[in-house]
């Protein structure tokens, strides 16, 4: 079966996220308490950068398992989203963007005590990603532009547990219709199986969010419907992952979520980016 590929330091894998950086995600999250969608998945997005850095590091220092690019469409089009010693720079190894935070800023954590209380501990919360908000949404280009990554890197290595594209989005495309698109992506494939591409759509509507959906859920809008074509079917292990986390899914669930509040922009990630077998 597909998907099985032992990811190494031999054998890397990879992530390209594009993060939507136009006007509308200055907005609030529908169901997030006020705060702005860029905030929330910003944070989102450097929490998951740390635990995969986590998850990589080993006695001897940060073993590169994975490559990683991210990449912000908005005002200035398409171009990396990373700041500081990263910024402008592509695609990098798990290993730079460990040892390359932008800024490490002191945040308050909200723990259980064990006793019924809460208690307020100060943590060191790393920053690679700033949250951006400002002109259009040329989903296209950012496709674009992960296909072209992405056609770079796939010759060097074959052989990889397939690269994952996860696209966060909160609005329309306006460089024009994005399918095409995608579907160039799910043209590419390495040994082990076809390209992964995922959606995430936020907004600032109060809709319940739809997570998983496969071919027999009801969308509400066209847009919608055209992510849920645009994403590809969740591996089995994913599935399962899923269903670990408590979600009820049917038969062939995409790699899809619709109107996500910020609960389900970190469990989304969480699950789009373990794949099944480290070494």
């Amino acid at each position: 079966m597909p998907y099985t590929a032992e990811i190494s330091r031999s054998n890397p894998s990879m992530f390209v996220i594009l993060l939507d950086q136009s006007g509308s995600m200055e907005d609030p999250f529908g169901q997030g308490g006020g705060r702005r969608k860029a905030d929330g998945v910003a944070d989102a997005l450097n929490r998951l950068l740390q635990n995969l850095s986590i998850k990589c590091a080993k006695s001897e220092g940060i073993r590169d398992y994975y490559h990683v690019a991210v990449l912000g469409y908005g005002e200035h089009g398409v171009r990396s989203a990373f700041s500081g010693a990263l910024a402008g720079k592509e695609l990098v190894t798990i290993s730079e963007i460990a040892n390359n935070p932008a800024h490490i800023e002191d945040r308050v954590k909200r723990v259980d005590d064990g006793a019924g209380g809460i208690l307020e501990q100060k943590v060191r919360f790393p920053v690679w990603v700033e949250p951006l908000y400002k002109g259009g949404t040329p989903l296209c280009g950012a496709l674009r532009q992960a296909r072209r990554i992405i056609a770079d890197w796939l010759p060097k290595h074959k052989a990889c547990f397939p690269p994952i594209v996860i696209n966060i989005s909160d609005g329309e495309s306006t460089d024009g219709d994005p399918e095409p698109m995608a579907e160039n992506l799910h043209t590419m494939s390495s040994e082990d199986g076809q390209i992964l591409l995922f959606n995430l759509h936020i907004s600032s509507s109060n809709h319940a969010p739809i997570e998983f959906p496969d071919e027999r859920t009801e969308l509400p809008d066209d847009h919608a419907k055209l992510l849920f074509r645009m994403s590809s079917v969740l591996p089995d292990y994913m599935w399962m992952m899923v269903q670990q986390e408590g979600i009820i899914v049917n038969d062939n669930p995409r790699g899809f979520v619709f109107n996500a509040d910020l609960v389900s922009v970190i469990r989304f990630l969480n699950i789009g980016t373990r794949p099944s077998n480290l070494r």
